[in-house]
């Protein structure tokens, strides 16, 4: 019995130790990996960090020119059914955006131009209405004697027109731009409407 106490007790001796050695063994390696970490510079570390970041982007440009192939129908050989129909909801989803868009651009177009005709129109009344005024200045500078006499007063208006804009606005409103009259003619008879 002793021997089987003795034998137990080395066995335990014996595990200990080996504990303390795995230990000692875990312990070297913390160091050293803490040593070999504390020798690589910054430039290191960087390089190895830009390597790891060039190495995504590359898989995510690849992965894009895939997909991109993909929506044009082309590399389709490649796709599962399941993926073939994740695809063909992509692009009807995306056609379906793109008419949405389109239908608004239209109808904002149609807007825009039935805008446009309505200033068009009013425009368009606006210079007819100019033309009827020119056709009556001219019926009435065609009139014998009283014509001839519009036309020069006419002209007289037009020479003095910055002076009566002048005498206005310095509020003198007693002026009169018409010249004496050469015959007896009524004021009101030379009014145009």
């Amino acid at each position: 019995m002793a021997k089987t106490i003795a034998s137990d007790s080395f066995s335990i001796l014996q595990g200990s130790a080996d504990f303390i050695s795995v230990r000692s063994t875990i312990e070297r390696y913390k160091k050293a990996t803490a040593e070999t970490s504390n020798t690589c510079t910054t430039q290191e570390l960087n390089a190895q960090f830009y390597q790891q970041e060039s190495k995504k982007l590359r898989q995510q440009i690849q992965m894009m020119q895939n997909s991109n192939r993909h929506l044009v129908g082309e590399g389709l050989s490649s796709l599962n059914v399941r993926e073939l129909k994740q695809l063909e909801n992509r692009l009807e989803r995306g056609i379906s955006r793109i008419r949405s868009k389109k239908h608004e651009m239209i109808l904002a177009e149609t807007e825009n131009l039935q805008k446009r005709e309505i200033q068009l129109e009013q425009e368009n009344a606006f210079l007819r209405s100019k033309i009827a005024e020119n056709e009556r200045l001219q019926e009435l500078s065609m009139m014998p004697a009283g014509g001839q006499e519009y036309s020069a007063i006419q002209q007289y208006l037009a020479r003095n027109m910055l002076q009566l804009n002048m005498m206005e606005s310095q509020g003198v409103s007693s002026y009169d731009p018409l010249p004496p009259p050469h015959h007896h003619h009524d004021k009101k008879s030379l009014d145009l409407q």
